[in-house]
């Protein structure tokens, strides 16, 4: 082919796009680019880039309804998926033709970008793995459905105000979502209260069926997912809920207004928000019907598409892998149950061999408060025949369990799916480990630790059920999109292909000595760097210097991460600086950032003690600007985008045996970070992956924990004997960060110095030891940067996709199923479907 006919057919797919973006604008917004404004053009350019997936999802729909294949369904209350347009763009290869034809339009790409709103569909590291997994997923062709919900209103928008976090609601489908499409011919019907009765069937045998007391409809909402470069497109379907009545004519005709729409609200509050406050009886209740009406839609759809392909459901287990992303969706045993039995009219013994055979359960914490529990008496209220079959289900397990285990009572009361308390709960753990043909931990220490302490009694009745699924993370979004300029220096070094095999860096190893690789690689470092320093600037007007060391601690903000470990560092440093204005250290930049759940009293104290701490050191002139700390409000994926490509030290510092994985450790090493961290969740792995000597260890190892435990931990004990502790802890209970309020931060020293559940003070003295190696580490940049490019060099093992090969070959039995284009646009007979297939 010449030159000129490839550029002439380039010039042709820009005329393309930009026709239309013209189009989207006038026909689809309404407007013209003299009216236009810049959610016109973001939403122009998106519904351009969703025309383009279409043809690819709708072939591979084609392929499989020709072809079987199994599918993996992944259910999840959460979905944290992020940004769509630039992940998209870099995913199907169009990122350059878009940018070329926005600037021949007057458009900017980049400003586009950076305006879309974020879907705040999860809360955290769930949500993000399950994302990271769909990606991943169709990258390597394996199809796959996401089902979650729809919330109207997602994770809360986070600000802080005088220094405490403020929630406010995520109104992010306001500006408008041209990612999603309606199906409302797919509407489910899910019943809840009620009774549950008996009856004669039509062979004579006893059957049971459910009379709800009122139905509420799930209507799916479906985005497509592209994989990397490839031809398979699945899918995330999310369900809204919406009244099955939404009217009613006779309570308006007689003035009661409100009752003519009740039920309409009433059935939208069930996806209306994300994790409601469960503090309050309602907010418990509102949980379970949000867990519930997910998990009973996405079952029926399952089933509705398994026999439009085949004539029964015996082979159900062939067709889908249900996996259960921790305990949320574990409703889904008795579901399917009920499903089976009770609708579709199969014996108790089949039933059950099929859903055993279908579903499989991810464990993602070793926390004992959040193995998730129901209360009795409101799960029959609300799903009076799920708790017949839990029951069911319960009597025939544990008579399994007396006979393997004769005698054994107390093993007995362990793994019973009821609790013998008063009030009795259902244990859904319990229900997931029973249901699922596999249980999964997500990281090798996890996995040890469910084995031998947390799903002990699993692993001795089920041996070889409890397997170990690293996680991982997507390389495209947390490298390729969020990175450029490490992707570009990368691939000019050892090409591209480690975007899709992550193993490939490696090649990196041997350019880790090279010094004119180390000095592209720091350049990369501090531009990510000043780009970051500006937004600071911008925000609280507090100027950076960018060859500071950025250290940073960005999570979900809870005690056993230990932010306030972090704190007592930087108080302890701000101690030294005021004692001894000429200590040698590098300056340091420290980053927070991460939302604490509305009803968690000490994880919004520990908020307001970080942003007070950082009011009083980033105004003092004493410290020189060699401590500044910056949080980072409502930081969520949109945010992580500058975050992780810009941190030198990554603090992974949570009390060794809390944490199941984390995912962050696995961004910010990609991106070359260096880790300060406990032997904790994947801390460990990556530790032995990137090499002891590039990770910076210290703290009390999992037995080291249980023996202090074990003998009585006394904290006070540390806080007599450690004067520099003594000396931070005191500074902050004399009210020193928070204008002389001596009580503000009680409640956060009572915790430290009387219960200490954590142990910060513990492995504070380790901690401080350590960060000095950090520092004296840092000081030589030729070495920091060396170990910075062999922990990116090295983090091939953490890509999402190595994950998802694990999945399909230790626990879905499932392949690749690539497909190949049937057609480039709409066919010439305008049909996507044959007769045979059409709806």
């Amino acid at each position: 082919m010449s030159q000129s006919k490839t550029v002439d057919d380039q010039q042709e797919r820009i005329n393309v796009l930009k026709r239309a973006f013209a189009y989207n604008i006038f026909y689809k917004q309404g407007v013209t680019t003299g009216t236009a404004r810049i959610n016109d053009y973001y939403l122009a350019v998106a519904y351009t880039l969703r025309d383009k997936m279409q043809h690819l999802f709708i072939n591979s729909v084609e392929a499989l309804l020709e072809k079987e294949s199994k599918i993996v369904c992944y259910l999840s209350a959460e979905f944290l998926m992020g940004p769509h347009l630039h992940n998209n763009l870099v995913n199907l290869g169009l990122y350059d033709d878009f940018a070329q034809a926005a600037e021949e339009s007057g458009l900017n790409l980049k400003e586009i970008i950076d305006h879309e709103e974020e879907p705040g569909l999860g809360n955290g590291g769930l949500g993000r793995l399950a994302a990271c997994y769909l990606d991943s997923l169709a990258s390597l062709q394996i199809p796959a459905i996401g089902y979650g919900i729809r919330y109207e209103h997602g994770m809360f928008d986070q600000e802080i105000v005088s220094g405490w976090q403020k929630e406010l609601s995520d109104t992010w489908l306001q500006p408008g979502n041209p990612w999603e499409i309606k199906k409302p011919d797919l509407a489910c019907n899910v019943g809840f209260g009620g009774y549950a009765e008996t009856y004669i069937g039509e062979k004579g045998n006893l059957r049971h069926r459910w009379i709800p007391a009122r139905l509420i409809t799930g209507v799916p909402y479906d985005t497509p997912v592209p994989g990397y470069k490839v031809n398979n497109v699945n899918l995330l379907r999310l369900w809204s809920a919406e009244a099955h009545s939404s009217f009613d004519f006779d309570d308006f005709n007689t003035g009661d207004y409100y009752g003519a729409v009740e039920d309409k609200i009433k059935a939208e509050t069930i996806t209306k928000v994300l994790y409601p406050n469960d503090e309050q009886f309602a907010g418990k209740q509102l949980r379970l019907e949000q867990q519930y009406f997910f998990v009973s839609c996405s079952l029926q759809n399952m089933i509705q598409t398994h026999l439009f392909m085949y004539k029964s459901l015996d082979n159900f287990h062939e067709g889908f892998a249900a996996q259960l992303n921790d305990t949320h969706p574990s409703i889904a045993v008795a579901e399917l149950m009920r499903l089976l039995v009770d609708i579709h009219f199969y014996e108790w013994d089949q039933a059950w061999d099929i859903t055993r055979q279908t579903l499989c359960y991810t464990n993602h914490t070793l926390l004992p408060e959040a193995m998730e529990k129901w209360q009795i008496e409101l799960f029959t209220d609300l799903l009076p025949r799920h708790m017949e079959i839990i029951f069911e289900i319960n009597r025939r397990f544990l008579d399994e369990v007396r006979l393997k285990f004769p005698g054994d009572h107390a093993r007995v009361n362990r793994m019973s799916i009821i609790t013998e308390t008063n009030p009795k709960y259902i244990r859904m753990a319990n229900l997931a480990c029973i249901g699922s043909k596999a249980i999964n931990g997500v990281a090798a220490m996890h996995t040890d630790l469910l084995r031998k302490h947390t799903l002990a009694d699993w692993n001795s009745m089920y041996p070889g059920k409890i397997r170990n699924i690293t996680n991982g993370v997507t390389p495209r979004r947390w490298i390729a999109v969020s990175n450029p300029r490490l992707t570009n220096l990368i691939s000019e070094a050892i090409g591209d292909k480690w975007i899709t095999d992550l193993r490939e860096l490696k090649k990196l190893v041997p350019l880790a000595e090279d010094s004119s690789f180390q000095d592209a690689w720091q350049g990369v470092k501090e531009q990510n760097k000043q780009d970051f320093a500006d937004i600071i600037k911008q925000q609280q007007g507090i100027a950076v210097d960018h060859k500071a060391m950025f250290d940073v601690q960005v999570k979900r903000i809870h005690e056993y991460k230990r932010q306030h470990l972090n704190v007592l560092h930087i108080v302890t440093l701000y101690n030294r600086i005021k004692a001894n204005p000429n200590i040698d250290m590098p300056p340091r930049l420290f980053v927070f950032g991460g939302k604490a759940a509305p009803s968690y009293f000490m994880a919004k104290r520990i908020i307001k003690l970080i942003t007070s701490v950082a009011r009083v050191i980033n105004s003092d002139p004493d410290l020189k600007d060699m401590l500044k700390i910056f949080f980072i409000p409502n930081y969520n994926v949109k945010i992580g985008h500058s975050v992780y490509p810009m941190t030198d030290l990554s603090e992974q510092i949570s009390l060794a045996g809390k944490e199941a994985s984390g995912t962050g450790n696995m961004k910010f090493s990609m991106n070359g970070a260096l880790t300060i961290g406990t032997l904790d969740g994947a801390n460990v792995e990556i530790r032995e992956e990137v090499g002891a000597e590039n990770f910076f260890l210290f703290g009390l190892t999992v037995e080291e924990v249980m023996q202090r435990q074990a003998e009585g931990y006394t904290p006070r004990d540390y806080y007599r004997q450690n004067k520099e502790l003594g000396q931070a802890i005191d500074l902050i209970a004399s009210g020193h960060f928070s204008h002389g309020d001596k009580e503000l931060f009680r409640p956060i020293i009572d915790s430290l110095l009387y219960d200490d559940q954590y142990m910060l003070l513990a492995d504070y003295q380790a901690y401080v030891d350590c960060q000095e190696k950090v520092s004296a580490a840092y000081k030589d940049k030729n070495d920091w940067t060396r170990m910075s490019i062999l922990n990116s060099a090295r983090m091939g093992k953490f890509s999402s996709d190595r994950s998802i090969a694990d999945y399909a070959k230790k626990i879905w039995d499932v392949k690749p199923f690539p497909v190949q284009l049937k057609w480039k646009s709409l066919p010439e007979n305008g049909l996507l479907f044959s007769p045979r297939h059409r709806p």
